[in-house]
């Protein structure tokens, strides 16, 4: 099948899920899960995966490192987000495809590459040296229609004949396809420590020293977390599959880069682009699924009546609208939606959808630039916001709260927040949750907030 100029589509025959085609890549170079599968009716009908990129470009700080056609180039550079957009440039071509994402850039952006962004202090403690900006290019990839059931095999030709590169990945999809391939490993609970770099008495004293900053006038709101480790020495892959069969979610991801693995279920868009139109989706608003049919159906009007609640999601509305007004032309930023109840295993959330048009002169390194990190995670105003959380949070986010996505050959891109999401690296596992401090916060409730919003994640890494 032609998909249009420089791509080549191929339709196969997948007999299982297509979850399972990572069980004969992920132990190749840098394999991607981009999984909307359990949310595909609402949020989007395609998964990819995809492995042995043929690019990896790394930016940590002023270091950045270029593996291109097997060589390391190492330099240093203050602007690493210009330096990923001209080796994004080099690649960049239009072409026709019914998929949203047919090749191009996989990977995340750090929360800390804040300060590449902004004139963000550096208080917290970096301990976890997680790199900034982190992407592979892949030329190859394996796409699942969800609506309809299908599988295709994508690639573009790059470095290789295109039908080369569809034939070996169709070697995948028949191995994928013969019975009797896998073997569930147990998944005993263990019960590891799990401990916090805030301790309850410090994490509520925190809240109360954001609330007076609001009283003081500094910010309407900030986004204040906490993070949690333990030791863990299992598998990655089958952590993620344990994960996303307790909390599935529209916007995970598994990635794993050799020394650490990203497992994310997360259930926030970022920054989608599609033909130069541009969306954002904040989510603001949390509260438990009830036990049962009745308190679920009570605890679902009480956030929608939230007067809190709303509050806090229309600030964020707000610095949402400005950042891409920042990119897009004049008179096109809308909010399309502005209280979205949406429903998930453990808890419903409030978010708002915000559209616009991109100007023609803006390109990925400018969309960063104007809106990261997304405003439901930081506060309102935005830059103060940041200054606080670096000053009251013992640890750098490090990938929690940045994002994690796809930028296609033909600069249409897809990213998530970073949040119900582990990360795997040492032996140890990372996971971290917050929520947003206003003046009328209840500093108890807050804490429990927090504390429910990790529980799915406790839940995975325990077993």
């Amino acid at each position: 099948m032609q998909g249009g100029p420089w791509v080549i589509i191929k339709k196969v025959n997948l007999k299982t899920g297509f979850d399972k085609i990572l069980n004969f890549v992920k132990n190749c170079p840098y394999p991607f899960f981009l999984d909307s599968g359990k949310h595909h009716d609402k949020f989007g009908k395609f998964s990819f995966i995809g492995f042995a990129p043929l690019a990896v470009f790394k930016a940590k700080g002023d270091k950045i490192e270029i593996i291109e056609n097997n060589s390391l180039h190492e330099f240093i550079n203050s602007k690493s987000l210009d330096i990923f957009q001209n080796f994004f440039d080099k690649y960049t071509k239009n072409h026709k495809s019914p998929f949203p994402f047919s090749g191009g850039f996989v990977g995340f952006l750090s929360y800390d590459l804040c300060r590449k962004i902004e004139k963000i202090p550096s208080l917290s403690e970096d301990d976890k040296n997680i790199p900034d900006i982190c992407f592979g290019l892949y030329d190859g990839i394996f796409v699942y229609d969800h609506k309809k059931r299908d599988c295709f095999i994508v690639a573009h030709g790059i470095n290789e004949p295109a039908g080369n590169i569809i034939k070996n990945l169709n070697t995948i999809i028949k191995q994928a396809n013969k019975k009797n391939q896998y073997v569930k490993s147990p998944h005993k609970k263990i019960k590891n420590e799990i401990t916090s770099n805030f301790s309850k008495e410090e994490y509520i004293k925190s809240i109360g020293r954001v609330k007076r900053y609001i009283k003081n006038g500094d910010i309407y709101q900030a986004n204040l977390t906490q993070r949690f480790e333990t030791k863990y020495t299992r598998d990655a892959w089958l952590l993620y599959q344990r994960l996303r069969n307790i909390n599935p979610a529209p916007f995970s991801s598994f990635i794993d880069y050799g020394d650490f693995q990203i497992i994310s279920s997360s259930p926030e868009r970022f920054i989608r682009v599609d033909k130069r139109k541009i969306q954002t989706r904040p989510i603001k608003g949390t509260i438990a699924r009830g036990i049962n049919k009745k308190e679920d159906i009570v605890n679902k009007k009480i956030l929608l009546n939230s007067e809190k609640d709303k509050s806090e999601l229309i600030m964020i509305v707000d610095v949402a609208r400005n950042d891409l007004g920042r990119i897009s032309k004049i008179g096109t930023v809308k909010v399309e939606k502005l209280f979205s109840l949406e429903k998930y295993p453990t808890v419903y959330h409030l978010a708002s959808t915000i559209t616009g048009e991109l100007r023609e002169d803006v390109k990925f390194a400018d969309i960063i630039k104007a809106t990261f990190p997304g405003a439901s995670i930081t506060g309102a105003p935005k830059i103060r916001a940041m200054e606080i959380i670096d000053e009251l949070e013992p640890t750098r986010r490090n990938i929690y709260t940045g994002s994690i996505g796809y930028l296609d050959f033909n600069g249409d891109m897809d990213f998530n927040i970073v949040i119900r999401t582990i990360v795997l690296k040492g032996a140890k596992a990372f996971f971290q949750a917050g929520g947003g401090i206003v003046w009328d916060s209840d500093k108890e409730s807050e804490y429990k907030e927090a504390i429910l919003k990790a529980k799915t994640l406790r839940k995975a890494v325990e077993g």
